[in-house]
């Protein structure tokens, strides 16, 4: 091989491209072995490609062009050590963030498909079964109440409501957001209602005692098992006479009540325009007596 390369030759040969080499060059990160004295074109040598490895493998780091040119300059295996170290750090964090919010996606689409489906009437969505056959014929726009199989989900519930003289869904909903962050609940999951028994929801179906984060990291857990469940189209805390209907339901089919009330909108204002469009799941365990 030549002893001196052109700045095209050894582009070639390095797989750096001119305008990456010149811009190297005006920051003085990596200047060409020699210059024409007349034709002030640069030339590199082949044993440069050493150097060229040395600025791609830690520019492929994401480690700023200043930190590789002083490292170029002196560097140890101990300095080497710490900025990779770092590096892996903020690589860590990166990876636990997108982590995080394709959880978030994949809780959400699985929310927005299963209403489509209750709302479509259908067997399967986008090739996506329902969860059983009986849940094919649910219709959100009929009254119907249904006995279903539930599985278990984790959540985080968060602290007791507090609702002072005319304060309705809205204010302790506020309150709830802007603590959110302390108590460590992600707030882009979808967020439900929980009434610690059924005779909170009957006496005050707007009025939820805790909000819950659908987050699958929650250390609590609404359990595998048979669920009464209803669904309700309309704005927040509009149950009109759904709770009253819930309760015929259960004596009539001699069930008793076996936990609390979650209350979790499958179709919200993320993916609905019109407020009287919003589709919520109201489900409650049971038991036969």
């Amino acid at each position: 091989m030549k002893k001196y390369l052109t700045i095209r030759e050894f582009s070639q040969f390095s797989g750096i491209g001119e305008t990456t080499l010149r811009y190297w060059d005006d920051i003085s990160l990596f200047p060409p072995a020699r210059r024409d004295p007349v034709s002030n074109y640069r030339f590199y040598t082949p044993h440069q490609i050493i150097a060229v490895n040395f600025i791609t493998v830690l520019s492929n780091l994401n480690i700023p062009l200043k930190v590789i040119g002083q490292l170029m300059k002196r560097r140890t295996p101990e300095s080497i050590v710490r900025i990779v170290e770092q590096k892996e750090k903020e690589l860590d964090m990166e990876m636990r963030k997108l982590r995080e919010r394709y959880s978030v996606i994949h809780t959400r689409l699985e929310l927005v498909r299963y209403g489509q489906r209750l709302l479509d009437g259908c067997k399967t969505f986008d090739g996506v079964s329902l969860i059983n056959d009986e849940e094919a014929d649910i219709n959100s726009g009929e009254s119907d109440i249904f006995l279903l199989h539930r599985d278990a989900k984790s959540y985080i519930l968060g602290p007791p409501n507090t609702y002072l003289e005319d304060e309705e869904f809205y204010e302790p909903f506020a309150r709830f957001c802007n603590g959110a962050s302390q108590l460590r609940i992600n707030l882009l999951y979808p967020i439900g209602g929980y009434h610690e028994d059924f005779d909170q929801y009957m006496d005050a179906p707007g009025k939820p005692s805790h909000f819950f984060s659908l987050d699958p990291t929650g250390d609590r857990e609404r359990p595998d098992g048979e669920y009464v469940v209803a669904f309700k189209r309309g704005y927040y805390g509009q149950m009109g006479d759904l709770p009253s209907r819930m309760k015929s339901f259960i004596e009539k089919n001699s069930l008793s009540v076996t936990g609390p009330v979650y209350v979790l909108y499958l179709l919200d204002e993320v993916c609905v325009l019109n407020p009287a469009e919003y589709l919520a799941q109201i489900c409650v365990k049971v038991e036969k007596k």
